[in-house]
């Protein structure tokens, strides 16, 4: 995916001051950062200009992504697989359906349904979505056509009389609406999936349902190319990465069994010893044992909603944070909690933009 330029976000020349846990590194960094220049800017004179600086900030941390390119966010239409009728039989988290074989007329009720159709360049005939809370109606990464999309209800509470005035001729959920189930086969074929074997079964499950099973495919093994050339261009495996949500009075550390954790996997780039298994909340810095569990080389955080961003800024101002040496280094970003708390194809290769353009850099004043 492009990566713009903007006055948030530069290339610029390492600065003098290298910390010197990090010197061992370099050598290697700057010779895989060619390809990364001309990624990034469209070319460049001087290998030596390698780290991306940001002078926009929230409470230290570099903002990333203020000027996202959301142009070509979701893909041209794709091709229905093929089929001997009209219909096709699901089998889902509800039960088994019969959908159409190339529907017309979609609502989802999920940001992965959402992220999917984008995906699959189905997003044009989604006639109704389920909104979530925030800012905008719809995740900003996924483009502005998808926010003008009518809602029908939160993700959490969709309006099934909202839904049946669309005339859908298929509907997909997660398995969080099955209490809704009865209601929503009795207006249109209704899919439901979950999400407990990961984001790309959970994406390929969706695909299948919009009858793009075929697509998926393609577009899954995009993905994995694209997550490898970007973490080779940044020698993502000389990086740990610590990543981080902040809820109103906790931090989640996101272990590799994240969405977060397992595109930053399929990118190459390491993650600290104690964030390589599930996630875990930790309540306080005051230890170093505690310090220990959310500090990397570089430090990724989000925010849960207005009151995870109050404890979030709170956190990142504290002295117990501004010890960690990813906060000494300068080496701390917030990142959109849409993408990187998210799922899909469409937010996995943002996440991956997002590493492309951050996992060398630093933060300035």
């Amino acid at each position: 995916m492009p990566v713009r330029e903007s006055a948030s976000t530069r290339i610029t020349f390492a600065s003098t001051r290298t910390p010197a846990r990090r010197l061992r590194t370099w050598g290697v960094v700057l010779a895989a950062l060619p390809a990364l220049l001309v990624t990034a800017c469209g070319g460049g004179d001087d290998a030596e200009s390698s780290i991306v600086k940001t002078t926009t900030n929230i409470a230290g941390a570099g903002v990333v992504g203020l000027e996202r390119d959301t142009r070509q966010a979701c893909a041209l239409p794709s091709t229905a697989d093929p089929g001997s009728g009209a219909t096709r039989s699901i089998t889902h988290a509800a039960g088994t359906s019969e959908v159409p074989s190339d529907p017309k007329r979609i609502v989802v009720l999920s940001t992965p349904a959402l992220d999917a159709a984008c995906t699959l360049g189905l997003w044009e005939r989604v006639v109704g979505a389920a909104t979530i809370s925030g800012p905008t109606a719809q995740p900003s990464y996924l483009g502005f056509g998808i926010s003008e999309i009518p809602g029908v209800g939160a993700v959490a509470a969709p309006d099934p009389a909202k839904i049946a005035e669309l005339k859908p001729d298929v509907i997909i959920g997660s398995g969080a609406d099955g209490n809704l189930y009865d209601q929503l086969r009795g207006i249109a074929p209704t899919v439901l999936v979950g999400s407990e074997n990961g984001w790309q079964a959970e994406f390929t499950a969706i695909a299948t349902a919009l009858g793009r099973k075929n697509a998926a495919t393609q577009a899954l093994e995009d993905y994995r190319t694209l997550a490898r050339d970007i973490g080779n261009q940044v020698a993502a495996n000389l990086t740990q990465a610590s990543v981080l949500r902040f809820d109103a009075d906790a931090i989640q550390v996101q272990g590799g069994n994240t969405f977060a954790g397992l595109v930053l996997g399929d990118a190459g780039v390491q993650r600290p010893q104690p964030q390589r298994a599930d996630s875990y909340d930790v309540t306080s810095l005051s230890t170093q044992a505690d310090r220990d569990k959310v500090d990397g080389d570089i430090i990724f955080v989000m925010f849960n909603g207005p009151d995870g961003r109050e404890y979030g800024e709170s956190t990142l101002r504290g002295d117990d944070f501004k010890e960690l040496g990813a906060s000494v280094d300068k080496r701390v970003f917030a990142v959109e909690d849409t993408i990187w708390h998210g799922s899909g194809v469409t937010a996995a290769r943002a996440l991956l933009t997002d590493i492309r353009g951050t996992l060398n850099g630093y933060v300035t004043d």
